[in-house]
């Protein structure tokens, strides 16, 4: 593939969903989340290596969407209607660079639903028509991969920590992101969020019913998710370890007596 074709919009590969170009990059994405997750310990300790980390996602993120931006332009694609940053995604990528660099545990609260759970539906279901190797493919993936390793570094790294309260403010966020969002659609006649109707490429949102039902079915999945995120890498790794340490305590009194 010439640099042409792999920055142009014409002449690219498909996308298709669930092939083996789709398996290959989530396999790589599940790989550097099982290695910052192996290696949580020792970055921990060496700040120059966690701050590497930190400083390099921000990259990671800030060329990505410098880099779509860039695309729009050259392929006389920018659009308000279309190219502003305001899908669910693309805000909290810029989220998750503000996150990072202030180490924030407020933007931390939220993006570690909002950001992992929006981030992984897209991951899993690419609203992508742009297939391996073109520039879309790699900005698209590479983008998505690092909005979800980034909450994961603050979990992992920085040692924050959600709480039932950042369900709440997690939807609230949504909620009130939806609504600024559904104004602007409004004004310009677009389609941001996909609040006013489903992509044209296969979506979870196709399972969720018609509009605008599946708007209404998103705030139920969203509930779902967040609570089961929670209770899943957090309550029960914390029970968990209380009952051991409970059993570990009767064991040794066994042995005294």
């Amino acid at each position: 593939m010439t640099l042409l074709s792999f920055f142009s919009q014409g002449n690219s590969p498909e996308f298709i969903m669930f092939s083996a170009q789709h398996g290959i990059v989530i396999g790589v994405i599940i790989l550097f989340v099982l290695g910052l997750y192996i290696g949580r310990h020792r970055i921990r300790r060496n700040r120059i290596v966690a701050s590497a980390i930190r400083y390099g996602l921000v990259v990671v993120l800030a060329l990505t969407e410098i880099g779509l931006n860039t695309w729009y332009f050259a392929n006389d694609l920018w659009d308000v209607r279309y190219t502003l940053p305001l899908e669910l995604c693309s805000v909290t990528l810029i989220l998750s660079i503000i996150m990072l660099l202030a180490r924030s545990n407020k933007l931390y609260q939220i993006l570690y639903f909002a950001g992992i759970a929006g981030a992984f539906q897209a991951l899993i279901t690419p609203a992508l028509a742009y297939g391996y190797p073109h520039f879309r493919y790699f900005e698209y993936f590479i983008a998505h991969g690092a909005i979800v390793l980034s909450p994961l570094y603050m979990t992992w790294i920085e040692q924050q920590r959600p709480t039932w309260k950042s369900i709440g403010w997690s939807l609230l966020f949504l909620n009130v992101l939806a609504l600024v969002v559904g104004t602007v659609n409004y004004l310009l006649g677009s389609n941001y969020m996909f609040l006013n109707h489903k992509p044209d490429t296969a979506s979870a949102l196709d399972l969720l019913g018609p509009y605008p039902y599946y708007l209404l079915a998103e705030e139920g999945v969203a509930l779902f998710f967040f609570v089961g995120m929670y209770s899943l890498f957090f309550v029960l790794p914390a029970k968990r370890k209380k009952r051991l340490a409970s059993e570990s305590i009767y064991k040794s009194k066994g042995v005294d007596s």
